[in-house]
């Protein structure tokens, strides 16, 4: 008995599938409209079959410049102190940013809570787009000790906010942090480029210098598609068995 025949968007997935097997993160794939050529389709069913790789997290869609192959997913050590910055550097990709916020003002009860401080005190509030080579990653939002807020130097000389602290003398040594996971909002879904019924990681962490001094409370929204966490865990004396 002949098999049947696949639907024609699926065709093209395969067909996409083997391109991003054989291409490199960012890559551009055909357009809807070549691929429409190639395989004598309408745009529709173009666009499902592109959609069906978007939603398999095997491409990205980047309005008014195409589709690319996506990035591999990164490994994040759960509470890790490393830097964003420091922690793709080591993975051989360039860091950049995007400054979303910066602004100075009054800590939020719980952002007062974490770094020990008093709802009277002003704080920094520093909300960025952080990318590996060119592909939005995460959106970070960190909320910084007013001890040392108003000595950090402006956006543009400042990369890599963990190399500032350590600048002024304060050395990140211990992460305190939590992982939860959610549906991204209208406008995470915009600048990580994911679709809207995409997922995000959510690490909530308290990062403290050499001095045991919370430097920040950060919340930073990951893209699931492209972030795999790992943790190592111990167990404690008290928790064996006589």
């Amino acid at each position: 008995m002949t098999p049947p025949r696949l639907p024609r968007y699926e065709e093209i997935a395969r067909h996409l599938r083997t391109l991003v097997a054989e291409a490199r993160p960012g890559d551009r794939l055909p357009s809807d409209a070549e691929l429409c050529e190639q395989f004598s389709v309408s745009r529709m069913t173009a666009r499902h079959a592109v959609e069906v790789l978007a939603n398999e997290n095997l491409i990205v869609r980047r309005r008014g410049q195409g589709t690319f192959v996506a990035a591999r997913r990164v490994p994040r050590l759960l509470g890790s102190p490393l830097s964003f910055t420091e922690s793709m550097r080591r993975r051989g990709l360039t860091a950049t940013s995007r400054v979303l916020i910066r602004a100075f003002g009054s800590p939020s009860p719980e952002d007062a809570a974490a770094l020990g401080i008093a709802p009277q005190d002003t704080v920094l509030v520093l909300e960025r787009l952080r990318l590996a080579d060119g592909t939005p990653m995460a959106i970070e939002r960190a909320v910084i000790h007013p001890e040392v807020a108003s000595q950090l130097p402006d956006d543009a000389r400042m990369p890599s906010l963990h190399e500032a602290f350590e600048k002024l003398g304060h050395i990140p040594m211990r992460a305190l942090a939590t992982v939860s996971a959610r549906t991204v909002t209208a406008r995470e879904a915009r600048y990580l480029e994911l679709p809207r019924n995409g997922v995000v990681l959510c690490e909530r962490r308290i990062i403290e210098d050499q001095h045991g001094l919370p430097l920040e409370h950060t919340e930073t929204r990951y893209a699931a598609a492209r972030y795999e966490f790992d943790a190592v865990l111990h167990r404690e004396e008290t928790d064996v068995l006589e």
